[in-house]
């Protein structure tokens, strides 16, 4: 049952030399610092070990992404040259009411071609701690604000070509705000219960990866609290 209501750091490690560091949306940013979750630091750390980026060519510098073609030596000395999209990545928020409720938010997607379940997300600003984000948007988006937060560590959206990381996280002990969505977004907020959420992305009734691995930790997190 449904209780409705009518947003990096895989960067490789010549990143920090390369033009596209020079970036104004991205000059000064550490590309460390976003990874507050030790674990997932040494993950992603892991991934970018010996494999050396060359040269970059901009293709597309937008508003939130860049397109290059990158030159880059692979970690058994082998060179191509890949498509990357760089995203300075996102934090998203599993925020759990008093009654075992979690909120999402039924979103207007049209790169998905329709109406996607998701939590409330959105990107890193420049030198934002993920933390900071995940708060920004969970009161943004959902309404909300959180007394308790926990981490559910990171993941790589699409390592293929996009170097986007989010940044998931447990809150609790919710108290209502004043929203404050973009023009540009659709939004409605909901409230569904943990379980069914579960059932949900087992069913493939919730499909947007973020959304599926954060209930999915959620869960393991609150087993073993």
């Amino acid at each position: 049952m449904l209780y409705g209501s009518m947003g990096c750091a895989m960067c490789v490690r010549s990143f920090a030399g390369s033009r596209y560091y020079n970036n104004k949306k991205f000059k000064g940013y550490d590309i460390n610092k976003g990874l507050s979750c030790a674990a997932a630091y040494t993950s992603i750390k892991t991934l970018r070990k010996r494999t050396v980026t060359q040269h970059i060519t901009p293709i597309y510098q937008g508003t939130i992404i860049d397109l290059n073609i990158e030159e880059v030596r692979l970690p058994d000395g082998r060179m191509f040259d890949l498509e990357i999209v760089r995203h300075p990545g996102g934090a998203a928020t599993v925020a759990v009411d008093d009654k075992a409720r979690v909120c999402l938010l039924r979103q207007y997607r049209h790169a998905a071609g329709g109406w996607l379940w998701e939590l409330p997300a959105g990107k890193l600003d420049p030198d934002e701690a993920p933390r900071i984000t995940a708060e920004r948007e969970l009161q943004e988006e959902a309404g909300l604000a959180a007394k308790q937060w926990n981490t559910l560590n990171s993941m790589i959206s699409s390592p293929g070509v996009f170097t986007e990381v989010i940044h998931l996280f447990l809150a609790r002990g919710l108290s209502s705000v004043n929203a404050q969505t973009e023009d540009q977004e659709c939004i409605e907020v909901h409230w569904l219960p943990f379980p069914e959420a579960l059932s949900w992305a087992s069913e493939e009734k919730i499909v947007d990866a973020k959304t599926v691995i954060g209930l999915y930790r959620a869960q393991t997190f609150l087993q073993g609290a």
